[in-house]
């Protein structure tokens, strides 16, 4: 049986397309290993949603085209959102390359396998409007093997943000039909899998696109909970404008599903959040943070914030300091500005940030978020959760599980039994920065 190594990068949604991608090659005799050196057949699934990602790409690229250089028989392919946008370029830029896959044709895999094999360099990149569900049938999906499983729900963005790469790499939002994500779900839990997290760009923008019948995702939740089985629910992303009453009371109504929302802000200031073209401005965030908090007991909100957006002024940049205090966001991705090729933003060269200002104020940033995640934490000292155990270890010594709480927090516990994939009850006892600390009750 011959081995294949896929180096995955970026979002949950590009690891969701590498178990697809490795189930495919399953039925064509191909095996993973974790070693690339041992592999017949090498993928890098790239992102290229900051520049430093589609660099370590073209990296790692080179390197495997430098042992085909020293005689090392292997095939070499490129897949994801790098792939669906460079496309044609990646053979110039890295001529060892056999392959070029794009976000849309992951089901064409076997027939570009096979004509790779015979010699040929080829490049599937084509866009779509539609997903492939006829095709995912035919195929097992071959998940990293944890407690979790990822299913995305949609594929693709309408919202053209000033910055994103999203709509130009995997198109226009497609939602997945509600029976084939429903088998996808069954045969998770059946596999031993205890959460399901429903993946999308903009995961409330789910059925929007169907023609043929009046189905979202409130819809959606309420059918996969009503599953057999002891299994928790989440969904991301949120997009703000997106989250519906109806969301917010399923998740409060339904037993499975988890009190989180992962809410990207992307700025403090209505000034930038105008020329991010987000659908929003600071008081409506805050209108939408207040009313989940209010229907929700104990729900965690975290966000995603960008530092340096082109034209973005200090007072500005302020605003989105306050914004993390005043809304009490528990957790929040941060990024610099990076200049993304097709997106509006990346146009505005006149207004780009020096690249100092930048790091600095991610660095106050991320300061930022570092106390509000403790301030966050300390809260639930004292309190008894319900976690699920995703992992077992020595940590100095100590035998130590690590759980997530239903609202997402992180738990360590010592115990000297491993007892991952089951649920337990704790007692929180201390809290850090990064997570709870807490005894077995």
């Amino acid at each position: 049986m011959k081995k294949v190594f896929i180096d995955t990068m970026g979002c949950q949604m590009n690891k969701s397309d590498t178990e697809r991608m490795l189930g495919i090659l399953s039925c064509l005799d191909y095996e993973e290993t974790k070693e690339p050196k041992e592999a017949d057949l090498l993928i890098v699934n790239t992102c290229s949603i900051r520049q430093l990602s589609e660099d370590k790409a073209f990296s790692m690229l080179g390197l495997w085209g430098k042992w085909k250089s020293e005689g090392k028989k292997i095939k070499i392919g490129l897949c994801g959102c790098v792939a669906q946008q460079k496309a044609e370029k990646t053979f110039r830029r890295a001529p060892y390359v056999d392959f070029v896959l794009g976000t849309h044709k992951i089901y064409s895999l076997p027939e570009i396998i096979k004509r790779a094999e015979a010699g040929e360099r080829v490049c599937e990149c084509t866009e779509t409007n539609a997903t492939e569900d006829d095709k995912a049938a035919e195929f097992p999906i071959h998940r990293v093997k944890s407690v979790n499983a990822w299913i995305p729900i949609t594929e693709g963005c309408n919202n053209f943000c000033t910055y994103c790469i999203v709509p130009y790499t995997r198109g226009r939002e497609r939602s997945r039909q509600p029976e084939i994500i429903i088998k996808e779900v069954k045969d998770a839990l059946n596999q031993g899998f205890k959460e399901i997290t429903l993946l999308g760009q903009n995961v409330d923008s789910y059925g929007k696109d169907f023609k043929d019948k009046n189905y979202r995702l409130a819809q959606l939740l309420r059918d996969i909970n009503s599953l057999d089985g002891n299994f928790r629910i989440r969904f991301v992303t949120s997009y703000p404008t997106d989250i519906t009453d109806e969301l917010i009371e399923t998740v409060v109504e339904l037993d499975k599903v988890c009190e989180y929302f992962h809410i990207p802000m992307q700025s403090g200031s209505s000034v930038v959040l105008k020329a991010m073209n987000r659908r929003y401005d600071r008081d409506t965030y805050k209108k939408i943070v207040e009313k989940v908090r209010k229907m929700v007991p104990d729900v965690t909100i975290t966000s995603d914030f960008i530092a340096g957006f082109p034209g973005e002024t200090e007072e500005q940049f302020q605003e989105t300091l306050s914004a993390i205090d005043e809304f009490e966001l528990d957790y929040s991705n941060t990024a610099a500005y990076s200049p993304r090729e097709k997106t509006i933003a990346a146009k505005w060269v006149d207004k780009y940030i020096d690249e100092d200002i930048k790091t600095e104020r991610l660095a106050r940033l991320n300061e930022k978020v570092r106390e509000n995640c403790l301030k966050s934490n300390l809260k639930f000292v004292g309190r008894e959760m319900e976690i699920l155990v995703e992992d077992f270890e020595n940590h100095k010594g100590q035998n130590v599980i690590t759980g997530r709480a239903r609202n997402n927090k992180i738990v360590h516990v010592p115990c000297e039994k491993d007892l991952t994939g089951e649920f337990v009850n704790v007692k929180i006892t201390g809290a850090k920065t990064w997570y709870l600390q807490g005894e077995l009750i």
